[in-house]
């Protein structure tokens, strides 16, 4: 956890008006058309790139993309078009299983309750937060590696583990800002505050930041 000073309220405020202001309408870079793609899409993300989860559901989705066409197309032929992307047995096993409970429990569509999506084989928190808020407009914030890195460097909601992360920016955030913060926080980790060579000087927030190296003193 990061032992710098929080943003006080006031550079909160400004932190987000400066992230909105940079990108009004921020969305989640995963390509889908229906909640049922964004599902899958996002269990397939796990240890994997939305570019790479993106080449293999450009092809997927085009002979599949319901959970009748998926139990249709079989373990085989799923795993051999998930076959990039890691993890992809273990994600192929986990879709279809999602996809006959879609089917038992749901009438095949995605469920808006927090506890059916995370009964879901392949979903954890994580993902059932990017679906609530994509696709059902809660003010939830799904905790990754790069809004977990935002976090804790800049002050903005330091904690030790994502969920504590999640804890502290569902409080943290302005009110006005808290739908679109996952998305903003996302996007700035993945293309700004980079792990290993943060691009401080084009960021919007830099003033307002407890990250040490872009005076360069060392820092975490």
């Amino acid at each position: 956890m990061s032992s710098l000073s929080r943003l006080d309220a006031r550079e909160r405020n400004l932190f987000f008006e400066r992230l909105k202001a940079a990108n009004p309408h921020p969305e989640t870079e995963l390509e889908y058309t229906s909640p049922f793609e964004l599902l899958v899409a996002v269990i397939l993300s796990a240890q994997a790139t939305d570019v790479s989860v993106n080449k293999v559901t450009r092809r997927l989705y085009p002979l599949a993309n319901t959970p009748e066409m998926l139990i249709a197309l079989g373990e085989p032929a799923l795993q051999k078009a998930l076959e990039t992307i890691g993890l992809y047995r273990t994600k192929a096993r986990n879709v279809l299983a999602t996809c006959r409970l879609l089917i038992e429990r749901h009438g095949s569509r995605v469920p808006r309750e927090r506890a059916a999506l995370e009964a879901l084989p392949g979903v954890g928190r994580k993902t059932a937060n990017v679906v609530l808020n994509t696709i059902f407009g809660e003010p939830t914030v799904a905790v990754d590696t790069h809004i977990f890195r935002v976090a804790n460097r800049t002050g903005l909601a330091p904690g030790k583990d994502p969920l504590a992360v999640e804890h502290a920016l569902t409080k943290v955030v302005p009110s006005a800002y808290l739908q679109d913060a996952h998305h903003w926080l996302i996007l700035h980790g993945r293309y700004t505050c980079k792990a290993r060579a943060p691009l401080c000087t084009r960021c919007v927030v830099a003033d307002l930041c407890r990250f040490a190296p872009k005076s360069g003193a060392p820092g975490p």
